[in-house]
């Protein structure tokens, strides 16, 4: 996988994003997280989320002016979580503070001037970092402006608990220390002289007589750069009231400024960049999609009267007001993305790590095969993210360089052979016609499911479609492209192009929507026409009035998402018919039924999870037009029409009871199908070979040959191979003979016993795996 394009995905997820209320705060204080350990009762967490943001985590709960309040999208949906009340809750109810553990002493020494929010913050990061700090404060205690505060608004325990850290981190504290322009201990240029850096985090009148040559703006206030908090003397950086005027105080900003501060002073005493990887230091806009639809309104958790903050339960139940933000509108939609827990960012990192193995277990296979490759997370996502896109480029990279397991994609591979070989494949004009107007490519899985409809259909465009109608008789190719394999792909479009030619390059009408986007997408040479405008009701007896009347809900399949002309002539003809279906869901949003991607083989419970949340979304009978979403409802036992069935299906039977044909009989009914249409209208047949003897499965093993993926076609090969080659195990007391045969990547193995001149078969299983 190309490294570029896999960090372009990467930033197309957005889950990762800071939330609004993390994103406002200078200090990105994860508001998010500690509102779910609030709502928990987690008091104490949510003390050490705030903590490991703020170095004065209790006097900033009780005074914080929190901005995050102000862009919080619960506004979207009733009040603002009151976030710097749930803050003074975790305060007051959080327990001791968490332990702070001071780093490697590195002897460094760091002078803070000021011994306000900002400059007590920036003393205990760089402590932390193991620097010798020293706090100079000129008047007779650190923090005397909280301290004038309101006892109610700030109590003095909530400042005493927040400085005792200074104390355990061995922070040099000198009050009465007034800094001046005079020579001397506490003059500025001594102490620049003597520290490594010095950070000035006092009133901006202080140095207004400042023997240093600072930079200062306009307004007497000192030229700072705002990204670093450098100044023009070296050595020296400042913030906090240095460059705020006194009407924009803010003790969030104060105390963000200290730990800007902090690291710009880290980053300069190790002498690294002071502007790398400081894009979103400060608030920011985020860029966290919230979809706040169909969230109810909820005023915030009153007060009690007199109350200066929540009690425990208020906390609560106002902490569970937070949604909490998330984007995730893909995982919502896809049962794929939901399977591995987590989103789709995680999911490229862990497949690009996958293919990037060059040696030892590659976890995430399952993962990468199991997509549908539907593109419905590209439709939901607000950045248009599609892992289909991930998924497909990492199963062509692993096919390509030999890494993907062969037995993942081998049975639908095989099936695709199958419907590609002389046993289904043609291409042949209308009888009685010598060139072709238009031709009829009715596609393998409607062949397999419905070759009823596939005959009535031909019959029905050589009334309708003047200047003779061809029939090609084959796959498009997509289960190789879904599988990855780009070569065999290639092989079948080839192929399609070939029979398209031999009939001199008509017009193709199509009853497959998987065809119709592989010849759009890949073959645009061919005009390719959906099957659905070109059925003439008028031409057809009327359909039985119970199907017309039966409430229908559509589903279109995945592959026509971004196809109008196939979802609107579909729907076209279901008017004709008399029908207005319920609709499923909003345009360009429908799900997929389980099989698109091979999901069904590569995951068969995600592809059962897939097929049974769509078909829960309605209690009507579905009507669709692919065959194979056709019978993966029938096969979940959701009643289900294919649109066919309304045009053609007037023999009496219910056609939403119609069962799933299964794998085997795909396949047969495709070969019969050729085999009918060959002998019925031009008069040629391709008789099969008949088996040595007749193999009988009882109908309660059919279900878990199925399951297993084992057609009734293996067992008879298997059978026969070992009765002619002798290559089997035989029981002497029970008489059940064991053979097995291997095709390609497959062993089978079946247990059967002779009955009456036939084989009577007991159980069949396989592995698919290649031994190197």
């Amino acid at each position: 996988m190309d490294r570029e394009q896999v960090r372009r995905w990467e930033g197309q997820c957005i889950e990762e994003q800071a939330p609004a209320c993390t994103a406002a705060c200078p200090l990105h204080v994860d508001a998010r997280a500690l509102a779910v350990a609030v709502a928990a009762g987690d008091f104490k967490k949510g003390l050490a989320l705030l903590a490991n943001a703020a170095p004065l985590p209790r006097i900033l709960a009780h005074i914080c002016d929190h901005p995050c309040q102000s862009t919080c999208r619960r506004r979207d949906a009733g009040d603002a979580v009151g976030v710097g009340l749930l803050e003074r809750a975790c305060a007051e109810f959080g327990g001791p503070a968490p332990a702070i553990r001071r780093q490697t002493v590195n002897h460094k020494k760091v002078a803070v001037v000021g011994g306000g929010l900002s400059g007590v913050s920036a003393a205990i990061r760089l402590a932390i970092r193991g620097y010798a700090v020293s706090v100079f404060e000129a008047r007779p205690r650190l923090l005397e402006r909280m301290r004038s505060l309101d006892g109610h608004v700030l109590p003095a325990s909530a400042i005493d608990s927040d400085l005792a850290v200074l104390l355990k981190l061995g922070v040099t504290i000198h009050c009465d220390a007034l800094i001046s322009r005079h020579a001397g201990p506490l003059g500025l240029d001594a102490i620049v002289a003597d520290y490594e850096a010095v950070y000035l985090a006092t009133g901006p009148e202080l140095f207004d007589e400042s023997s240093l040559a600072l930079e200062r703006t306009a307004h007497g206030r000192l030229r700072i750069d705002p990204l670093t908090l450098a100044t023009s003397q070296p050595k020296m950086f400042a913030g906090g009231a240095q460059r705020y005027c006194p009407a924009a105080y803010s003790p969030v900003n104060s105390v963000a400024d200290g730990n800007y501060a902090a690291v710009s002073i880290d980053r300069f005493l190790q002498g690294a960049s002071l502007t790398a990887n400081r894009d979103n230091q400060g608030p920011y806009p985020s860029r966290l999609f919230v979809n706040t639809g169909g969230i109810a309104p909820a005023p915030a958790v009153p007060l009690g009267r007199n109350a200066q903050g929540y009690t425990k339960e208020q906390a609560r139940l106002e902490a569970g007001r937070c949604f909490p933000c998330h984007c995730l509108e893909c995982v919502k939609v896809c049962p794929y993305l939901e399977e591995y827990g987590s989103h789709p960012k995680s999911y490229v990192r862990q497949i690009y790590n996958n293919e990037s193995i060059v040696m030892g277990m590659r976890k995430a296979n399952r993962m990468i095969n199991s997509c549908a490759l539907c593109g419905l997370c590209a439709a939901v996502c607000p950045e248009s993210l599609s892992m289909a896109d991930v998924c497909l480029d990492a199963r062509q990279g692993m096919v390509r360089t030999g890494k993907m397991p062969p037995s993942t994609h081998d049975f639908a591979l095989r099936d695709m052979a199958f419907s590609q070989s002389d046993a289904f494949a043609m291409a042949r004009h209308q009888p009685g016609f010598a060139t072709s107007q238009a031709a009829f490519l009715p596609g393998c899985q409607l062949s397999a499911s419905s070759p009823g409809h596939v005959a009535s259909c031909y019959e029905h465009l050589q009334k309708t479609q003047p200047g003779g109608v061809g029939l090609i008789l084959g796959c498009c190719g997509a289960p190789a492209r879904w599988a990855g394999n780009e070569a065999k792909f290639q092989e079948a479009a080839r192929a399609l192009d070939a029979a398209w030619n031999s009939l001199g390059r008509p017009r193709l009408i199509t009853a497959c929507s998987s065809c119709f986007k592989s010849l759009r997408d890949h073959l645009p040479q061919i005009p390719i026409e959906p099957l659905w405008p070109h059925i003439d009701v008028t031409q057809l007896p009327a359909p039985p009035p119970g199907i017309v009347e039966t409430r229908l809900a559509i589903h279109d399949p995945c592959s026509t998402r971004g196809m109008s002309e196939v979802e609107g002539s579909a729907r076209g003809l279901l008017h004709r018919l008399g029908v207005e279906p319920q609709e499923l869901n909003a345009p360009g949003l429908t799900t997929c039924c389980g099989y698109g991607g091979l999901m069904l083989f590569a995951n068969p419970a995600v592809a059962d999870k897939t097929v049974e949340r769509r078909a829960a979304q309605s209690d009507a009978d579905y009507v669709t037009y692919c065959a194979m979403c056709r019978d993966r409802f029938a096969h979940q036992g959701k009643r289900a029409t294919h649109i066919l069935d309304l045009v053609f299906g007037q023999d009496g039977n219910d056609p939403a009871a119609r069962p799933d044909p299964g794998f085997s009989l795909r396949q047969q009914n495709r070969a019969r199908l050729k085999d009918t249409l060959l002998r019925q209208l031009w008069g040629e047949t391709e008789k099969p070979m008949e088996p040595s003897r007749n193999v009988l499965i009882p109908e309660q093993l059919r279900p878990l040959l199925e399951k297993r993926m084992i057609l009734e076609q293996d067992i008879q090969r298997t059978i026969d191979s070992a009765e002619q080659n002798g290559d089997i195990i035989e029981d002497q007391l029970t008489g059940r003979r064991l053979a097995s045969l291997r095709v390609a990547c497959v062993t089978y193995w079946v247990e059967y016993s002779d009955q009456d001149g036939a084989y009577l078969v007991h159980d069949a299983y396989s592995h698919r795996m290649e031994m190197r």
